[in-house]
């Protein structure tokens, strides 16, 4: 068996990581883009679909953690490849509305797209229509490698660890994953019921938080009630929040109804909401629910009424159609009593970041509002990374991926066995050859 890690040894986002069985069946898990520089794309050859032949070579298919652009984003060249592709349910259906909105205001701004851009997002749409969808807990079987998905919870609403067996091996790649979103707790338990007792043999994980400050990492919980005492003290509250995180958008939602408000969403929100509830809170699952959401879109003159007098949380994105929004719902209210909660993360408008985005950092400073940062990683703590290690005690290797260049994998209060078992470089274990690129 051979494991290669085409990317992500040494950064964040982009990770490319190939299990190939010694009969030739081959999967890939994860085929993304590197994160942006700021405002601008990555100019990593990896990042343009001509130069991804070589590690498509072979692959029978590919299986994507979650829905992230840094995990899945060439979909239609794989696609026109005929290879298969696998995602949950619900990172399906979250992608292919996103795809969709775009492609309605492209076509809303007809004059000024490019038909090659809307041809593009189109075949994005088909190729996303054509991926295979798995379930938790159940295997699924590409020649002789057999791939068992297994949630977890990240901030991304459907994200996925993967137990892959091969040629009488175990590997369990993590994909992103955290301990402290409202369904977090089920990480441990799962290990030990389903992973622990599998002799594992490598553990492929990732170390986001490795070269970042983690100690304000806090639950959603508390997130919640944090964000309600700044509701108590701020009658309009805009907050700035990636809208496929059902955890934060849920703790938003319920720190809003806890004062007798609604939350204010457009449509492109409502429709991703209403996913939410019906997937994830369907059957017991009752806390994924939005009963105060409100689309602004169709309700425009109880919103500048009803709304104005009583206040709200208004959900916001960086959009020039967002921001006229905004320009005309903050006419006439008293500015003292608005609010931009800003829950992302804060490299993206920090000026002395590499992650800076000049666009994010000009419309947080676009309105004459309070500003309040209140986030909580999607990426699982120092603390818990080393827990997770030690239940599952893999037998070769430990290959941190997902990290920033330079992060020591080693800092972490593992034994010494277990440090000695982290690899960063080409090696061969036993019948297992792993490959770092």
């Amino acid at each position: 068996m051979t494991i290669t890690i085409h990317r992500g040894i040494n950064q964040i986002g982009g990770c490319i990581t190939e299990i190939a069985s010694n009969n030739g069946s081959k999967i890939l898990i994860d085929l993304g883009h590197n994160l942006p520089e700021g405002d601008n794309r990555d100019n990593d050859p990896l990042d343009k679909a001509e130069n991804i032949d070589p590690i498509l070579e072979g692959v029978n298919a590919i299986f994507y953690t979650h829905s992230h652009g840094d995990h899945v984003g060439f979909e239609t060249y794989v696609a026109k490849k005929g290879i298969q592709q696998y995602i949950g349910t619900l990172s399906k259906a979250l992608l292919i509305q996103l795809r969709e909105n775009l492609l309605y205001n492209m076509e809303r701004r007809k004059k000024w797209v490019k038909q090659e851009k809307i041809n593009a997002m189109q075949a994005s749409i088909d190729a996303l229509n054509g991926f295979i969808t798995f379930e938790p807990n159940k295997q699924v079987k590409i020649g002789d490698i057999t791939i068992t998905p297994y949630y977890v919870s990240h901030s991304a609403a459907d994200s996925y660890m993967f137990l892959v067996e091969c040629d009488g091996h175990t590997i369990l790649h993590t994909g992103d994953f955290r301990d402290h979103g409202y369904r977090g707790k089920g990480l441990l338990p799962t290990i030990r019921t389903y992973i622990a007792h599998r002799k594992v043999d490598v553990l492929i994980t990732e170390g986001t938080m490795l070269g970042r400050d983690d100690s304000r990492m806090i639950s959603e919980e508390t997130l919640c009630q944090q964000a309600t005492e700044l509701m108590q003290k701020y009658k309009y509250v805009f907050v700035m929040c990636t809208t496929q995180d059902a955890d934060r958008i849920l703790s938003i939602h319920n720190a809003t109804k806890a004062q007798g408000r609604r939350m204010l969403v457009d449509g492109y929100q409502w429709t991703v909401l209403k996913k939410f509830e019906d997937t994830l809170g369907a059957g017991p699952m009752t806390r994924y629910r939005f009963p105060k959401k409100y689309c602004y879109h169709k309700h425009w003159d109880e919103v500048m009424n009803e709304d104005r007098n009583r206040g709200f949380t208004m959900l916001v994105r960086n959009n020039k159609r967002i921001r006229g929004h905004i320009d005309k719902i903050m006419e006439g209210l008293d500015k003292e009593q608005c609010c931009l909660v800003y829950s992302q993360f804060k490299g993206y408008i920090d000026p002395k970041h590499t992650a800076f985005m000049q666009s994010a950092y000009d419309f947080i400073n676009a309105y004459d509002w309070h500003f309040e940062y209140l986030h909580t990683s999607g990426h699982a703590s120092r603390e818990t990374l080393t827990t997770v290690c030690n239940l599952v005690n893999p037998r070769l290797a430990i290959i941190p991926i997902h990290r920033e260049a330079g992060s020591d994998f080693c800092s972490l209060n593992l034994s010494p066995e277990l440090k000695s078992k982290v690899c960063i470089e080409s090696a061969t274990l036993e019948d297992v050859k792993i490959i770092i690129k």
